[in-house]
């Protein structure tokens, strides 16, 4: 495997990105560390809603690239029935829709039909149509870090399955409705 982005030296390119900033979403489960107090408290039926407010490092810097045009947009594929997590980070999208990014949905069956490569997972974020991160987990589903690829066939398969997945998806309202 590649040398991958980290921490600090992985959140920078989204500063980066001078026009937009695309990631397919395919896992069911992310285990991030910093989430998992707001994700038991969202089970228990007790949310976290001051981070509906988006006062965070995440819903600053994606507010900002909105009022500057450099939209953040993301489509999640998810399998319904919706398992736990898929439960908190539908609800906890409010708050990323309140900071200017936009977020739609996608049923897993669907895109699995529509080519997307979602079995096994494939995540990756499209920074400007010039560059990929593609996200590397472990096996419990925690991030690894980012390969960053810049050759013209990776980003131009990464355009098509954003072209497919942002036309087949909804919004997360319309997604709710057909649950």
């Amino acid at each position: 495997m590649a040398d991958l982005l980290t921490g600090d030296q992985f959140g920078a390119i989204f500063h980066t990105a001078r026009r937009s900033a695309f990631r397919l979403e395919t896992r069911d489960r992310y285990n991030v560390p910093s989430e998992q107090e707001r994700i038991r408290r969202f089970l228990a039926g007790a949310p976290d809603e001051d981070y509906l407010l988006g006062a965070h490092e995440w819903g600053d810097m994606t507010r900002t690239a909105a009022a500057e045009g450099r939209p953040f947009r993301r489509v999640r594929v998810v399998t319904v029935p919706l398992g736990d997590y898929s439960r908190y980070a539908l609800w906890s999208a409010q708050g990323n829709l309140r900071a200017g990014e936009e977020i739609r949905y996608l049923d897993r069956d669907q895109a699995d039909a529509l080519g997307l490569p979602v079995r096994p997972p494939h995540d990756a974020w499209l920074l400007d149509d010039e560059r990929v991160a593609v996200l590397r987990f472990d096996d419990d589903d925690r991030l690894l870090g980012a390969e960053l690829l810049g050759d013209a066939a990776t980003v131009e398969q990464h355009e098509r399955w954003r072209d497919i997945a942002w036309k087949a998806s909804v919004s997360r309202d319309e997604f709710l409705r057909s649950l």
